[in-house]
């Protein structure tokens, strides 16, 4: 039997890729702080699907969610996580910055952890961590956000690392998206993408396990650019 979990599925990418996963997956668990939004997914495929009220910044709480499906599944094949939030801030203001270092820093290294040395213990396993085109350079707007990214992006690396001199079996795939039609958006920019059209992107990634994947493909020129050009030129723009 294989499982798979979502973290972060109540709208957006984490809901799409939920759906997307049903071909490949006997059981997946959905996470989320809203029950009702998880339990329309859940009512797609009732057989499937299992609800998980979940706040991954209660940090206590991610360690209780693992230990459950441990217990209850055994095994998990696939880890997404796909919680994400950041808001502009043109003041730096505190209470604007923690929320999105508490979700895109704190609670995603911890949920990376889980997966991974639950991985550890089984043998196998496939994590895949959303970050952001937003990883590759800073911005004067978003600060926390395009930070908080970096990080995830470094980190999911740093494991692929691990995972490669691992006796297990684990992969570890960087999804980054450019802009995509969800909450997350800050209104229309070039090259939207809908939360449809990345999804099966991002499905294509992970069933292909890749190591990194730019949602949508055409990102990765950009990706290109923001590497080599210089700060002194940049900043004009961002």
């Amino acid at each position: 039997m294989k499982n798979a979990l979502i973290i972060g599925a109540t709208s957006g990418i984490g809901k799409k890729l939920a759906k997307l996963l049903l071909a490949d997956y006997d059981k997946i668990v959905i996470t989320g702080r809203r029950t009702e939004l998880l339990e329309e997914i859940k009512a797609v495929n009732p057989e499937k699907f299992v609800v998980k009220t979940h706040d991954v910044t209660d940090l206590d709480s991610c360690d209780a969610l693992f230990s459950t499906l441990k217990t209850e599944f055994k095994t998990i094949d696939l880890v997404v996580y796909s919680s994400g939030i950041g808001d502009p801030n043109y003041d730096l203001a505190w209470e604007k910055e923690l929320p999105t270092l508490q979700t895109n820093v704190i609670a995603a290294v911890k949920i990376y952890g889980l997966a991974y040395n639950f991985f550890r213990e089984q043998g196998y396993g496939h994590l895949v961590g959303i970050s952001s085109i937003a990883s590759i350079r800073g911005n004067r707007h978003v600060p926390a956000y395009f930070a908080s990214k970096a990080f995830q992006a470094n980190y999911l690396e740093s494991l692929w690392m691990k995972g490669k001199r691992s006796k297990a079996d684990i992969y570890v795939t960087d999804i980054q998206p450019g802009f995509v039609d969800t909450s997350l958006a800050l209104g229309k920019t070039f090259w939207m993408a809908s939360a449809e059209k990345a999804s099966k992107q991002i499905y294509k990634a992970i069933k292909t396990k890749k190591k990194k994947a730019y949602i949508t493909k055409r990102w990765r020129l950009v990706a290109f650019v923001l590497k080599i050009v210089p700060s002194s030129w940049l900043y004009k723009f961002t």
